[in-house]
């Protein structure tokens, strides 16, 4: 089989679980004939997925085909093959489901990091002292709240300034746009629909309340220079040059935990140290107070909670406790309220996303490692651009 054949037949594989789970192709920007084929057969079953995954995986080695596109093909047709399996009712460990999806191993965090991040985050909210840590939080949070009248503006005016400074130094097509709308009832707070040609609607959760601290982040997480700014560059370099494997997005795959470990560290590599100002006075010129340097400061001192999540995930899906027990897990360490822990438990608990927090956990992690090894900030620039252009997977990395 050559390439371009192996390729279609990848295409069509990772397109027929669109037939089993509505949203497991999260974009698909192809050969319209191939969607077609796909949605006109009769529905495939999942046992069949697995076993095409398992056919195409084995005679990889027999195509000719770059390296590196032969380890980006072989880890996702893992990925495919084990969601395949788990869609057809086999039992799959927790830790090997996640491994298989997203090339990482997990393991617990430790509470003594959780508390360390407690420590930090009660000096920068030093105030009462007689009230306990979560309730400044809740405290700080409710004063950092963006009026729902005030969020559309908000995001237009931070999208264009991140917008700004990404096309100066990750130059973008054109013709690239984003449009932003306000959904409900979603288990996320943000999502990225790459529609192809250069375009992106990128969708707001009305059920969570949106805070100006998180708002920089978002944006910059999913549209510049996150989500939309990947696509775009790979879209214009590698779909352009014939890699059409990049032509469909997948859910619960390696791509997934190099995207998203992309877009959490897309407002450092854009602006950086000094965010917290910088954002403070772009929601001045809208006339609202914000105070950059203590919610940097703030974001600093909460890093440590980072694997709160994922450590909720395995209490869940390996250790078999109970949803108030997660919950009440979460509150407790990530200092939540009880609505968002129980958001957050909607997101653990759904069949497609029970995984997914790994992505965020594991890819900062690696990919905050791997930025790391820069010398210099035009380095380190650097090194995020091979990330917006390149089809590296986490093994490649580590």
């Amino acid at each position: 089989m050559d390439a371009t054949t192996f390729v279609r037949e990848y295409l069509l594989l990772g397109l027929g679980f669109d037939r089993i789970e509505d949203g497991f192709v999260d974009a698909f920007t192809g050969d319209p004939e191939l969607r077609r084929q796909v949605e006109n057969a009769p529905p495939p079953e999942p046992r069949q997925l697995a076993r095409r995954a398992a056919e195409l995986r084995s005679e990889l080695s027999n195509v000719e085909i770059a390296a590196d596109r032969a380890e980006f093909l072989d880890v996702h047709l893992r990925a495919l093959e084990c969601s395949a399996r788990k869609f057809a009712g086999e039992e799959i460990g927790f830790v090997d489901e996640v491994h298989a999806y997203f090339d990482v191993r997990i393991e617990p965090g430790s509470v003594d990091d959780y508390r360390a991040a407690h420590r930090a985050m009660d000096e920068v909210l030093a105030g009462d002292g007689s009230r306990p840590l979560a309730e400044r939080l809740q405290a700080h949070r409710a004063a950092d709240e963006i009026p729902p009248e005030r969020l559309a503006e908000c995001v237009e005016a931070f999208s264009s300034a991140l917008r700004d400074l990404v096309r100066a130094r990750y130059p973008l097509p054109e013709t690239e746009r984003v449009e932003y709308e306000v959904v409900g009832d979603k288990p996320w707070s943000g999502f990225n629909y790459y529609l192809g040609d250069y375009r992106s609607k990128v969708a707001i959760n009305s059920d969570l309340k949106q805070h100006m601290a998180h708002l920089p982040h978002l944006i910059a997480h999913e549209s510049y220079p996150g989500h939309h700014t990947e696509h775009c560059r790979k879209e214009a370099g590698l779909v352009d040059a014939g890699e059409v494997e990049h032509t469909i997005f997948l859910v619960n795959t390696p791509q997934c935990l190099m995207a998203e470990g992309l877009a959490d560290h897309a407002l450092g590599a854009i602006v950086g140290q000094g965010w917290g100002k910088w954002a403070e006075e772009i929601y001045a010129d809208l006339g609202l107070r914000f105070d950059g340097q203590r919610a940097e400061a703030l974001s600093t001192a909460s890093a440590g909670l980072l694997g709160v999540r994922q450590d909720a995930a395995l209490l869940l899906h390996d250790r078999g406790r109970s949803h108030d027990e997660v919950a009440e897990f979460l509150q407790t360490w990530n200092l939540t309220s009880p609505e968002r822990a129980r958001q957050s438990l909607r997101f653990l608990s759904s069949p497609l996303w029970r995984a997914y927090t790994s992505t965020y956990v594991e890819g900062y992690r690696l990919l905050d490692s791997w930025l790391g090894r820069a010398g210099d900030d035009i380095e380190r620039a650097d090194l995020f651009r091979r990330l917006l252009d390149e089809p590296l997977i986490p093994s490649a990395l580590r």
